[in-house]
């Protein structure tokens, strides 16, 4: 990726959410309960997983890299409106820019790719189940994985080379709480059809692929359960793939809506309100949603839910949102020091 000497010195400005105070405090916990939700969920799962025999199973190998990469996803993109919330610094360099966009596309893609391979691996499970162990071994599940964290990263690696060659002028303002590439494009002062048809085609690609295979292999599934003569039958069929597809309904809906925009240089509000819900609301869901809905995970959960190591989890991750009011509290403290009324609280806080 090159970039000229330029763009590496420009900084540019996250909105972010501007608002009153209140507004400001009330989005910064919820993005932080939000965030902390997100982490030590996917963060027990890939725990639950690694130390409990009996989830030693493709299934559960895709889940575990499907936590690890909700963790990243989120912190890549709620860490930047977290710092705007919190009152820091609301300027990022281009550098910073284009990798906190290269990080965010990058694992979103890698997300589609994971998704089509966990469904391809319950097709096998339900239409395939005596030869499911031979098919999806070890090997193959790991190729699986490795295939989709490869494509994903290499997916967006052309669009954010072009990103990088764009001129920018004017205000160096942006209206969202993280670099998405929307918004990036509306700043541009050069042409960049180059890059909207290439983000295009890449996203149609990513998607459609990934929905096909998604798609064909629940045909498959459902048409084999359909064949299933005993309600018992049926209900067990379901309760396999029950929790990805809700995952797939809930990510496909919200990722499909960004790129249906008839302009991408309008609706900027829009497209960030449906960030929230696929950067913050939706990583936070797939823990509960595979816990709550998946047997063996829920099982092999009641069973560990005594456990030191979700207690210590938790109480750690509370200290950190801890430390994160405590700053907002001195950043209000600091902004109305003057008044009478503030500065007994403020003495105490600090």
């Amino acid at each position: 990726m090159g970039t000229d000497n330029g763009n590496v010195s420009q900084e540019f400005l996250l909105l972010g959410f501007p608002g009153s105070q209140a507004l400001q405090l009330s989005l910064f916990m919820l993005f932080l309960v939000m965030y902390i939700l997100t982490v030590s969920g996917n963060v027990a799962i890939l725990m639950l997983v690694s130390t409990s025999h009996q989830l030693h199973t493709s299934m559960c190998f895709f889940l575990s890299n499907l936590s690890f990469l909700e963790i990243w996803y989120t912190t890549a993109a709620v860490s930047t409106a977290l710092d705007i919330l919190l009152g820091r610094s609301q300027t990022i360099s281009f550098t910073g820019r284009l990798l906190q966009m290269y990080l965010v596309f990058s694992l979103g893609c890698t997300e589609y790719f994971l998704l089509a391979a966990m469904a391809y691996d319950r097709y096998l499970a339900i239409c395939c189940p005596l030869h499911y162990g031979a098919i999806m071994s070890s090997l193959l599940s790991a190729q699986l994985a490795l295939g989709s964290w490869v494509c994903g990263f290499l997916a967006i690696a052309v669009p954010t080379a072009l990103l990088s060659g764009l001129s920018f002028c004017g205000p160096h303002a942006i209206n969202h709480f993280f670099c998405d590439i929307t918004p990036w494009i509306a700043l541009a002062c050069t042409s960049t059809q180059a890059v909207e048809l290439v983000a295009f085609v890449i996203a149609f690609v990513v998607i459609l692929s990934s929905c096909l295979i998604t798609l064909v292999s629940y045909i498959f599934i459902i048409s084999t359960i359909l064949r299933i003569p005993s309600a018992s039958g049926w209900s067990k069929a379901f309760s396999t793939c029950s929790s990805h597809l809700t995952v797939v309904f809930i990510w496909y809906g919200s990722t499909i809506f960004l790129h249906v925009c008839t302009s991408i240089k309008d609706g900027l509000d829009l497209t960030k309100a449906v960030h929230i819900l696929n950067t913050v609301v939706t990583p936070v869901l797939n823990p509960f949603i595979y816990t709550l809905r998946n047997k063996e995970v829920r099982e092999t959960l009641l069973k560990k839910r005594k456990t030191k190591y979700v207690a210590s989890n938790i109480t750690n991750l509370l200290k950190i949102m801890s430390i994160y009011i405590q700053r907002f509290q001195v950043r209000i403290c600091k902004d109305k020091s003057n008044l009478p009324q503030y500065q007994t609280h403020c003495h105490r806080v600090d």
